[in-house]
């Protein structure tokens, strides 16, 4: 699971999509190999509820996340569905709905994305296209809402890997790591990160069988345009993950006002029955640690 940056400057939120899956190479960190984690295709909704509000006009809200990862042999689909209800002050009531959805390849090679969403009915401009990934770097192909093209940096990660490369690194003691991100949710390219790994919880006790009893690991991920040179997060978001990549906690923090999203419904999708067998990818370079940004 990974969630979704708010689109400051278009209509309503678009809140970071929940992804995780799995991958079929390993992870290397300052040269040292670790074993990708074993991802669960699964649906999962969750419902928001608000926690705090810091300064805006908004007093209360309340929302649903949907999201759905679906094994595509080689690659994995990802589709997000997000509704949020506000009221401001005033008794204003704002509806925002976003639908976002990736199919990455599994090599880390690709990502097709695209990202809608309404505020009160009205339709904000798509941002839809595709990505592409090589050891020495990569570059985006925009179709909307205007085609144009933008350079990846070196060890861009895609949502996927990026959520695996998280779990991972919390599995092996890590207490930071900082990998830059192409989702496809702005129209400038990669978002910086800074991941803090907060500690692991083990065994954990849930109302869903598939999930209880195991272990999970608590982090906290703040989300960057190095486009604007702003260095306050555009986004912040915590979760508990569990060792397959299902997330039952999460904590989405938009600026204005902060919500908690509690896990309701869950369920394990089925595997593809006839895949071919994978063939063998190189290692993806390593991931850089770094200082948060001053």
């Amino acid at each position: 699971m990974h969630p979704v940056a708010p689109q400051r400057g278009r209509a309503g939120w678009l809140a970071r999509g929940w992804v995780a899956a799995g991958v079929s190479t390993a992870w290397l960190w300052h040269g040292h190999a670790m074993a990708a984690p074993a991802m669960a295709a699964h649906r999962a909704v969750y419902d928001l509820t608000l926690v705090a509000v810091s300064g805006g006009d908004v007093v209360t809200a309340e929302g649903k996340l949907t999201f759905v990862l679906s094994d595509m042999c080689s690659a994995w689909s990802t589709q997000q569905q997000l509704h949020l209800r506000t009221v401001d002050r005033d008794g204003g009531e704002s509806v925002s709905d976003s639908d976002y959805a990736v199919l990455e390849e599994k090599d880390g090679s690709s990502l097709v994305f695209r990202a809608d969403q309404t505020e009160n009915g009205h339709p904000a401009p798509r941002i839809a296209g595709e990505a592409n990934m090589r050891p020495t770097g990569g570059s985006v192909h925009y179709t909307a809402p205007t085609p144009h093209d933008v350079v990846l940096p070196a060890g861009t990660l895609f949502p996927v890997a990026h959520t695996a490369a998280v779990i991972a690194a919390g599995e092996t003691g890590r207490r930071q790591i900082a990998p830059s991100l192409f989702d496809g949710t702005v129209e400038t390219g990669a978002l910086g990160t800074y991941v803090l790994l907060l500690g692991q919880e083990t065994p954990v006790d849930t109302s869903f069988p598939v999930l209880n009893g195991m272990a999970a690991q608590r982090v906290h991920v703040a989300y960057y345009n190095p486009a604007t040179r702003d260095m306050t997060p555009i986004f912040e978001t915590g979760m508990r993950y569990f060792a397959n990549g299902v997330a039952d906690r999460v904590d989405m923090d938009f600026g204005q006002f902060r919500m908690a999203g509690t896990l309701r419904e869950f369920r394990l999708l089925p595997m593809p029955g006839h895949c071919p067998a994978p063939a063998s990818v190189p290692a993806l370079p390593p991931l850089r640690r770094l200082h948060p940004p001053a």
